[in-house]
């Protein structure tokens, strides 16, 4: 009650009541409720998987007697569907995608067991990595870095920072000669991977 004595007494300017009107106060409540100490938390039951259109009606007879006729079928049988079908529901071709220069990680399995033997491939793209760099020479790293990067100041000091990092990915050798040439007069210690 001693607000609302405050606030009776306070003065206002006549023309800032004229703007705004009365002066309303009220006592605000917070809506927050807390909860029972002693109550458990709520465990919803999830779906095993999430489906956004909603449950599929079962297959129908002839599906179904289609699938088993498929399964009791011979390995080279079941080969030659696929192809047939594609011939004759007009399908696109399916055209094989090249891996060249992708990391797909180790092809274990029928790769392995195949035992080829891998040609050499010669490598095209090469990455400068920075090392490290001298205390002194840090100024003059961030500048090359700046250089032959698009970044402003404060993002390649931040990334000078962080050695050993990538510096610059994807060059030719001759680029990432030079690069590391420029880094090494500057201060620096940077190598191509």
């Amino acid at each position: 009650m001693k607000f609302t004595a405050l606030v009776k007494t306070a003065r206002v300017h006549p023309t800032l009541l004229k703007i705004i009107g009365p002066l309303q106060y009220r006592f605000f409540q917070h809506d927050f409720v807390p909860r029972e100490p002693n109550a458990k938390p709520k465990r919803y039951k999830y779906p095993p998987f999430y489906d956004p259109y909603g449950p599929k009606p079962p297959p129908s007879e002839k599906v179904v007697e289609l699938a088993e006729r498929i399964a009791a079928l011979a390995p080279e049988e079941r080969r030659q569907i696929g192809p047939m079908l594609k011939d004759r529901l007009s399908l696109p071709k399916t055209q094989v995608i090249s891996t060249e220069g992708m990391e797909l990680g180790s092809q274990g399995g029928a790769a392995a067991g195949a035992g080829k033997v891998e040609e050499k491939v010669e490598k095209t793209a090469f990455d400068v990595k920075l090392e490290k760099f001298e205390a002194a020479a840090k100024i003059k790293v961030i500048k090359e870095v700046r250089a032959f990067t698009s970044l402003g100041l404060k993002e390649a000091k931040d990334l000078v920072e962080k050695v050993p990092v990538l510096i610059k990915q994807g060059i030719t050798k001759e680029e990432a000669n030079d690069i590391i040439e420029k880094i090494k007069a500057a201060g620096g210690v940077a190598v191509m991977e």
